[in-house]
């Protein structure tokens, strides 16, 4: 298909798919998802392509096929592995190799909730794929969360199934391009019907496939606003982690983490769980948080570099969350999403940050202006922790005691001081206001000694056996050209 052609109609993909007699597999689709298989069933030729389709609407049937779920929960990504492998078990064990002897199987399976009858809750769902590429080969697997944006339940199915066309057919067609197989997703839909907010590739055929960076391209190309990734390196969905927490986010570009970094996080988390005693280890998340902005150097994204700084944080053992949101009211609207009444909201930052967000030149569209911005950002429960900084200029420390705002904003900023929502950091450690992590990328792209002391061991280390920010190609570079 060239670049400037239409893609194919789920009809059309659905027909191709029946039409190859290699493909041979299950569809199982519980709860309000049950619009896949139709298009198959309607292209003609289903025969050749479906050894069974299988809607388990009823609670008690669907517990009795795939067992009970330990919260009791239906739409969960949990549920969905267990449909995509107890398919393909049945496949294995039901079919006549001899008949079936050139074919390949594949179990499709959703477990969909659409928006209820308030229109409250917009509904969600899981959707996968469990594949294989060639006769008696092991199986990989796509599975996918997409949150619903349409008003309508029929509207929701329908989009369903145009989804669950599109993402059997990238799976036979474009496995060897994930990205393409990414944004074929949403062939014949529209980003404002749908969002997919977290997608994770496995299997043999998967094995180079970095899920950070499948994630990334989902807030790249639109299709959400925030994704997730944990110290595995495999993508988490937001939603699951952040449901019903405190959380603690440090925002910054880490480019790479320094000791300043792991100071600001520590000093900080500590006194924002002395602060509020109901925060305990069990209901708090700490998060690192990059937005797209940060990881655009020069107009373009630089995926090494992300890796580069992604391979640091999961080295240090949090959950990171690359976002979109350049303001910081839409972190926090994207928090209060998942929150729920009376949980702490902790948003980390230094001095530079605190300046931007009292910079009315960001908030030109919002009607409200800046006034709108703050009430979306200082919500009751949100307080900023603020790390100073030490001016090179001047060699002043700057804290929220001596900050400087416009003219028009200082009673402004000194409401939200005075109401504790603007809170000094305190028991930092001094030594390290001289560390500016811009000095040190320099340094290790000349390749330079006495850097290493300036970040945490573990990073130091991480940076030069896997050569990070370019450093052994800088190296080898100067020792070549005698520089």
């Amino acid at each position: 298909m060239s670049k400037n052609s239409r893609p194919l109609t789920p009809k059309q993909k659905a027909l191709e798919i029946n039409l190859n007699n290699n493909i041979y597999g299950s569809f199982a689709e519980i709860g309000a998802g049950q619009e896949t298989v139709r298009f198959f069933y309607r292209a003609g030729g289903a025969s050749g392509t479906l050894a069974k389709a299988m809607s388990a609407y009823d609670k008690n049937f669907s517990d009795a096929i795939y067992g009970r779920e330990d919260d009791g929960r239906y739409v969960t990504q949990d549920r969905l592995h267990k449909m995509l492998n107890h398919e393909i078990k049945l496949l294995e064990e039901r079919l006549d190799s001899d008949q079936h002897k050139e074919q390949y199987y594949f179990s499709y399976a959703n477990t969909v909730t659409t928006i209820d009858y308030a229109k409250k809750f917009k509904g969600h769902g899981w959707v996968g794929i469990k594949f294989q590429t060639s006769k008696n080969s092991d199986y990989n697997e796509v599975i996918l969360h997409i949150r619903f944006k349409e008003n309508s339940a029929h509207l929701q199915q329908e989009t369903m199934g145009v989804l669950g066309v599109n993402l059997i057919y990238g799976a036979f067609n474009y496995y060897q391009n994930p990205r393409k197989l990414l944004e074929s997703l949403y062939d014949t839909l529209e980003k404002d019907q749908l969002e997919i907010d977290m997608i994770n590739f496995s299997g043999p055929i998967f094995k180079y496939v970095d899920n950070r960076l499948m994630s990334l391209q989902l807030v790249k190309n639109g299709m959400t606003e925030a994704v997730m990734f944990g110290p595995d390196g495999m993508n988490i969905l937001p939603a699951a982690v952040l449901y019903k927490k405190n959380i603690y986010a440090l925002r910054g570009s880490f480019r790479p983490v320094t000791n300043v970094n792991v100071d600001m996080l520590n000093t900080g988390l500590e006194m924002f769980k002395s602060d509020y005693s109901e925060i305990t280890k069990d209901n708090l998340e700490v998060l690192f948080e990059i937005t797209l902005t940060n990881l655009t150097q020069e107009g373009v994204l630089d995926e090494r570099d992300f890796l580069s700084r992604a391979d640091i944080l999961c080295k240090l053992g949090y959950n990171v969350l690359i976002s979109n949101f350049q303001e910081y009211y839409k972190l926090v609207n994207y928090f209060s999403e998942f929150t729920r009444n009376r949980t702490q909201i902790g948003i980390c930052m230094g001095v530079n940050n605190l300046l931007s967000v009292f910079d009315e030149k960001y908030y030109e569209n919002l009607s409200g202006g800046i006034l709108e911005s703050f009430g979306r950002l200082f919500k009751r429960y949100v307080t900023i922790y603020l790390y100073p900084y030490l001016s090179k200029e001047t060699g002043k420390l700057l804290n929220s005691e001596n900050l400087k705002v416009d003219d028009n904003l200082k009673e402004l900023y000194k409401y939200f001081k005075l109401n504790n929502r603007i809170r000094d950091i305190e028991n930092y450690n001094a030594d390290y206001l001289n560390i500016y992590s811009k000095g040190i990328l320099k340094q290790i792209n000349n390749c330079e000694s006495g850097w290493e002391k300036h970040l945490p061991g573990e990073v130091a280390t991480l940076i030069k056996e896997k050569c990070l920010f370019g450093y052994k190609e800088s190296c080898d570079y100067i020792k070549q050209n005698h520089f």
